[in-house]
């Protein structure tokens, strides 16, 4: 596997891990935050390679634009219901 994809799949993974920690739920809470967070990453890997900046790469990964992404999802999906 090369390096990039194992960032790519950890810090998403990293991150909706994190966030049901902190918020709580069952498994398919679980499951919803880490999907949210993949997604989010994957949009925001999107949009840093359209705006095409690349002061935060590793690899080639835009780390700053897949992170924010994966946390306006998270912080989306987070909320509670009314």
């Amino acid at each position: 596997m090369p390096p990039f994809l194992a960032v790519f799949a950890l810090l998403p993974t990293a991150y909706g891990a994190i966030a049901h920690l902190w918020r709580g739920g069952d498994g398919r809470r679980l499951s919803l935050f880490l999907v949210a967070s993949w997604i989010g990453f994957g949009l925001g890997q999107l949009v840093g390679m359209l705006i095409g900046w690349n002061g935060t790469v590793l690899g080639e990964i835009h780390v700053l634009e897949a992170t924010i992404g994966s946390i306006v999802l998270l912080v989306v999906v987070s909320r509670p219901s009314p």
